[in-house]
């Protein structure tokens, strides 16, 4: 499916909220007035004038009203309402356009069209569905405060990836499964994280006076959340030893020791992620502040971001993408083994490199304009807070969910994978660990990400 930020991505949604400001694309210049409040629509923080727009552009493209929505007759306000919400959130990014997928993929999959179509259409349909779902929570978490937002982003931050993660874990796809989460975990690290130091390190690459400069964030920041990285990355190396030391023992007395050290493990990462929680939202909550970090402020013409959409038309937004969002998925991962039986293309590959960029692309994109800004604190926020969600959060829950359903899920990866993330994690940490970015930096990061890419390319089907 991150991130946006967008942001999903954190526990912390005062970054998501400068993240918005900084981004800026849902605000406009003009006057600000405030427009009446509604059970669907949210307070608009700006009106323009109907006499200045004919009334189909009105009815089609403003996004801040709809001719209808103050009728006094019901049959007329309801339905201009609804597709007020509508029109919102399809126009809440240019990634939207890749809808034209969404029934495209859902009639491949009931008419069969082939492994090759349905997939592609499949992947590209959940593409513009995880930024709608990004839009939707980011609406809810706005008006829920830095504590009840941070836990919401917190939980939806990475929903396509838990929603084509359960899909293929009931469809016994645990390979699927494994290699979706490390791959998100990896291309959040490597992926996202090189091209912010890349894109922000060549954009801001010379001071005032013409001399080779650095990005700089919150290094303790970057120190925890790698710390528990590295916790992650243990919690994936021993099960993987112990696997080997009982190389002699009966597979199910194996298979039956690798599912009690999964799932106590699941259990222990599960209370740290909500300890960690509890120590980014009250206790030291000041370290994830960026203004506490750096002691900047954002510019004076960058406007407060103010909810389009009311509480109750978000949450219905958020639901019907979800249930959509299942729908493709299940039609993509059973799609998943004839694909793999045409010998192009490895289970392995498929959800360490191409899974992750269906949730995540939207975000991903985003966060590289944050960095061209020179934002880091909220870059960090994107990359590093999502990979601890998945770590930490994600992946542990779907151990115990696959308990709960009778699929032996477990926190065992292949030794390639075991490796390829114990490595990242180490490069990504000494790269983080001063504080400081470069373009040189972001382009070692993004090229140790093409190689492991690469090597799960050429491996056998």
């Amino acid at each position: 499916m991150g991130e946006d930020l967008t942001l999903d991505s954190t526990v912390n949604v005062a970054w998501k909220n400068q993240y918005r400001r900084v981004a800026s694309h849902k605000i406009m210049n003009g006057r600000t007035t405030q427009g009446e409040t509604t059970p669907l629509l949210g307070p608009s923080p700006v009106v323009h004038p109907s006499h200045e727009r004919g009334p189909v552009w009105r009815f089609f493209l403003d996004t801040k009203n709809t001719p209808g929505t103050d009728s006094p007759n019901p049959l007329t306000k309801w339905p201009a309402r609804v597709w007020n919400v509508t029109k919102v959130t399809l126009l809440s990014s240019w990634i939207n356009l890749l809808l034209v997928f969404v029934p495209l993929g859902i009639i491949a999959g009931n008419q069969e069209w082939g492994a090759t179509w349905v997939f592609t259409l499949n992947f590209f349909a959940i593409i513009p569905l995880a930024a709608v779902l990004s839009f939707a929570t980011e609406e809810i978490a706005n008006r829920l405060g830095d504590t009840l937002g941070g836990l919401v982003n917190a939980t939806f931050g990475n929903a396509v990836e838990l929603i084509v993660s359960v899909v293929a874990l009931r469809a016994g796809e645990i390979e699927v499964v494994q290699a979706s989460m490390l791959g998100s975990i990896l291309s959040n690290l490597l992926l996202v994280l090189g091209m912010c130091f890349l894109l922000g390190g060549i954009f801001n690459m010379r001071d005032a006076n013409g001399l080779g400069t650095e990005q700089e964030f919150a290094s303790g920041t970057a120190q925890t959340t790698c710390s528990l990285m590295t916790l992650s990355a243990a919690s994936m190396i021993i099960p993987a030893a112990l696997y080997n030391i009982l190389d002699t023992a009966q597979d199910d007395e194996k298979k039956n020791s690798i599912l009690i050290l999964s799932r106590g493990t699941a259990v222990i990462l599960l209370l740290l992620y909500c300890l960690y929680l509890y120590f980014a939202l009250y206790t030291h909550k000041q370290l994830f502040e960026p203004e506490a970090q750096n002691n900047t402020s954002l510019d004076e013409d960058e406007e407060e971001h103010v909810p389009i959409l009311g509480p109750w038309s978000a949450g219905m937004v958020l639901v019907a993408v979800t249930l959509i969002i299942s729908v493709c998925a299940d039609h993509m991962v059973a799609s998943i083994d004839d694909l793999v039986a045409t010998g192009k293309i490895s289970k392995s590959f498929i959800g360490l490199i191409l899974i992750p960029i269906v949730g995540n692309a939207a975000e991903h994109v985003t966060a590289c304009v944050v960095a061209v800004k020179n934002k880091m604190d909220l870059a960090m926020g994107v990359a590093i807070g999502s990979s601890i969600q998945i770590a930490l959060l994600v992946t542990p829950a779907l151990v115990m969910l696959g308990w709960a359903i009778g699929e032996d899920m477990t926190l065992h990866f292949e030794t390639f994978q075991t490796i390829a993330f114990a490595l990242s994690v180490m490069v990504v940490t000494y790269t983080v660990q001063d504080g400081k970015s470069n373009y040189l930096e972001g382009a070692m990061l993004l090229g140790l990400y093409v190689i492991i890419a690469i090597a799960f390319w050429a491996r056998p089907v």
